[in-house]
């Protein structure tokens, strides 16, 4: 049987160019890369190669670029990290809460991470709704800003319906309420602003990541999601950011993130990103995957009827189509679909196993039994137009069939 993988959003294929480059680091390149001796050191220039790409990337230093286990570690750090910086700066900052903004349709890596503070007594957390099309509005973030507030946290690109979030516009605004603090010429200097961090999970394929433009102090991404390896990550912190550790125990990464370098799965990072940083061979990849994506919604559009297009199709990433089909339960049609040998998903593998509906979906005002109906297909650089012409033949039929089983007509 043919197996198709429309799962991207969930997890890349390691690509066979980021694999041999990471294979030398498992057998020949085998040191501690904070070892002062020859292998050691060998080590570390893969380490330091893979950051130099990364910087790049960002459009940043150096030095502002550090590694993680993966976009939950770095979500979480930068949550709490800063958080723990505000309230170390100064005494009576100790029984102070903190203001935290952040959206509805963020990853659970994010929302969880800040209900959490919330919960411990140690945050204030102020959660902005989406409009329709699944995009947060720059004038909410804007008026939700208090004296209180430190971070900001909106993600780049949504996991689950792909819709591009307005960060430039956003990060535009914030600087401006920042140089209005700073005109106040107050004694605490960085722990006067309101910083603005972006999950850059799902963008970092198809958007641009230069800091400057984007008017961010923090920015994760994660190798999995773009072809590299899992258990790696990375953040940018911009300069001057307060981060405190969370974990303790090491010198590594600047003392903010300790722990003995996976130096393989950072070599397989920076092979990844050194691909997108190749620009125009980047950019033909998304148009070839974005033509393929505008082909399978237009003939499932076509061929099935009462189907609906979940988020913005114009502010959304090329990769992403989520479609709800009215009357047939997604788990169902998830099901049916890997019987035919195709891997789809219903909305974040983080919440697969889950019978609520995609709160991200909600929060685009759909109804539950919408939600429930819902499936998305997520392309990559390796799917082919056989393969979504397969999509194409057999979704209609087991919706079809589903529709005929459904209780509800």
């Amino acid at each position: 049987m043919q197996k198709i993988y429309l799962d991207h959003n969930a997890t890349t294929p390691v690509d066979p160019i980021v694999l041999k480059k990471m294979l030398p680091y498992y057998k020949d390149v085998f040191g501690n890369a904070s070892s002062q001796h020859s292998f050691g050191q060998e080590a570390m220039k893969g380490v330091d190669w893979a950051r130099e790409e990364v910087a790049k990337l960002f459009g940043c230093k150096f030095k502002e670029v550090i590694f993680s286990s993966g976009a939950t570690e770095s979500n979480n750090l930068i949550l709490r990290g800063l958080l723990m910086a505000f309230r170390y700066a100064k005494k009576e900052n100790w029984n102070k809460k903190f203001h935290i903004i952040t959206s509805a349709i963020e990853h659970p890596a994010v929302l969880e991470p800040c209900r959490e503070l919330e919960k411990e007594g140690l945050a204030e957390l102020t959660v902005i709704g989406v409009d329709k099309m699944g995009l947060v509005e720059v004038d909410e973030v804007v008026k939700a800003i208090k004296e209180n507030t430190i971070l900001v946290s909106i993600m780049y690109v949504n996991n689950e319906i792909g819709t591009i979030q307005p960060i430039k516009e956003i990060g535009v605004a914030i600087k401006k309420i920042n140089e209005e603090r700073a005109k106040k010429n107050s004694k605490f200097g960085n722990f006067d602003k309101v910083y603005f961090h972006t999950d850059a999970v799902q963008a970092a394929h198809y958007c641009d990541m230069k800091v400057q433009n984007l008017n961010v102090d923090l920015i994760t991404i994660s190798g999995h999601k773009i072809y590299g390896p899992k258990g790696v990550g990375a953040i940018y912190i911009k300069e001057g950011t307060p981060l405190r550790a969370v974990t303790f125990g090491g010198h590594q990464e600047y003392n903010i993130r300790p722990g003995t370098y996976n130096v393989a799965q950072i070599v397989g990072l920076g092979a990844a990103v050194e691909m997108i940083n190749d620009k125009k061979e980047n950019e033909k990849i998304n148009k070839q995957i974005g033509e393929l994506r505008d082909y399978l919604v237009e003939n499932l559009l076509k061929k099935i009827p009462e189907t609906i297009v979940n988020g913005d199709m114009a502010k959304r990433v090329p990769a992403n189509a989520n479609l709800s089909f009215k009357n047939a339960e997604g788990e169902s049609m998830l099901l049916m679909l890997d019987l035919e040998g195709i891997a789809a998903s219903t909305g974040s593998a983080c919440a697969s196993g889950s019978l609520a509906p995609s709160h991200v979906l909600l929060a685009l005002g759909l109804s539950p039994e919408v939600c429930h109906a819902s499936l998305r297909f997520s392309l990559g650089k390796f799917t082919t137009k056989k393969e979504i012409d397969k999509v194409i033949e057999v979704l209609p039929v087991i919706i079809s069939r589903l529709r005929k089983m459904s209780p509800i007509k």
